[in-house]
């Protein structure tokens, strides 16, 4: 794993720092012994052992990977892309503690853009390309989508974690937190950005594949969304903007079930009923995907 990631990271179990194990044992681990290995595929399991929610599965997984790399969502990435860049030419650093020093003299210390909640580490990918000089962690509970996000950039770390639970993570270590489609955990958020940091969350809007929901009778999205993003985040974080974001998608029918396979309706929708209403749609469907991004800032 990066060493950049790495040393932000901390033990699940006793909250120590972690370092890489001697090859060849692919682990990391902590001063008192509690080691967490490294699967093949890259990411590394900070699970302790307790039940946790099994996440997407591989199908949903790779459905997702397909949609998202046919471009349908690329507008999302770039709105990511540009408000970090935005937000993080912003902040104010502190020099000495964000400095290393090493055989070659003092550096700064990369920043580190976690993604909570990451699934297949897309959008966390498309924000380092935007910020050359920052490294990432991807936090999911879904190995199918880890497998996959740990090689989803060369400057990105990949860790099974239950985000509704403690982050594996150092106080303060974080500099931007994405959060897309995924859960929120106020208080864990707080904990790991720094004081001067951002959290950016997406979440869909109302009218958001309206046209497709209707059709298809799918998971509607909550009209109070927006009102119980701000509850969960109360007291912890301050509103510091946001912005709508829209696109036109031309979808045709074996699109439209990736879409459906991708998201939380696959959990909730009958394949021979959701193939039959599928069947009866034109053979492209035009519909309106939009979101909504809000950015915090921490509460002092």
């Amino acid at each position: 794993m990066n060493p950049d990631v790495l040393r932000h990271l901390r033990c699940p179990v006793c909250g120590l720092p972690m370092a890489s194990a001697t090859p060849p044992v692919r682990a990391v681990r902590c001063p008192r012994g509690h080691n967490f290995d490294i699967a093949r595929q890259g990411y590394v399991n900070l699970s302790t052992g307790r039940a946790v929610p099994a996440g997407d599965s591989a199908d949903m997984v790779g459905a997702r990977a397909d949609f998202l790399a046919a471009g349908y969502y690329d507008f999302i990435a770039t709105a990511l892309a540009e408000t970090a860049v935005r937000e993080t030419r912003s902040l104010q650093t502190g020099p000495r503690e964000r400095t290393r020093t090493d055989d070659t003299g003092e550096h700064p210390y990369p920043d580190l853009v976690v993604d909570a909640g990451a699934g297949t580490g897309w959008y966390l990918a498309a924000v380092l390309d935007a910020l050359p000089a920052a490294v990432g962690l991807a936090l999911d509970v879904s190995k199918p989508a880890l497998r996959r996000a740990a090689r989803a950039h060369p400057r990105a770390g990949a860790a099974v974690c239950d985000t509704w639970g403690l982050l594996p993570l150092a106080d303060r270590s974080a500099t931007l937190l994405l959060n897309v489609f995924a859960p929120r955990n106020g208080p864990e958020f707080h904990r790991v950005l720094r004081p001067d940091g951002r959290l950016v969350v997406v979440t869909p809007a109302p009218d958001h594949l309206r046209k497709l929901v209707q059709r298809l009778d799918l998971l509607r999205v909550d009209p109070g969304k927006a009102d119980r993003l701000a509850g969960t985040l109360a007291g912890q974080f301050e509103p510091a903007g946001q912005a709508s974001h829209r696109s036109r998608l031309l979808l045709g029918r074996s699109e439209v079930h990736t879409l459906v396979r991708m998201g939380p309706s696959a959990w909730h929708t009958d394949p021979d009923q959701l193939a039959a209403r599928i069947a009866e749609l034109p053979e492209q469907i035009a519909v309106t995907a939009a979101v909504r991004l809000a950015v915090y800032r921490p509460s002092r």
